[in-house]
């Protein structure tokens, strides 16, 4: 499988705090519990410590990333203007 990731291990909650700032919003924790009514069917994906690495597409392609990791792209770019 071909990940095209430049990092690996981005936390869930960093990348929900950047949107919640983003947002004006306040980011919050929930239990495991309460993740299906919150999430749906994406609570599946949610709960996981399954992070993605680009090694293989790296060696196979001789591909490698370039420019900033996600958070850094969240913050720069103007994804919540109003």
């Amino acid at each position: 499988k071909y990940h095209a990731v430049a990092e690996e291990g981005v936390r869930l909650r960093d990348i929900a705090e950047v949107i919640g700032k983003g947002l004006k919003v306040p980011v919050v924790s929930i239990s495991r519990e309460e993740a299906p009514a919150h999430f749906g069917w994406l609570a599946m994906f949610v709960g996981r410590d399954a992070p993605a690495s680009s090694a293989l597409t790296q060696k196979r392609l001789g591909w490698h990333p370039t420019g900033p990791g996600l958070i850094a792209d969240l913050e720069q770019m103007n994804y919540f203007a109003s």
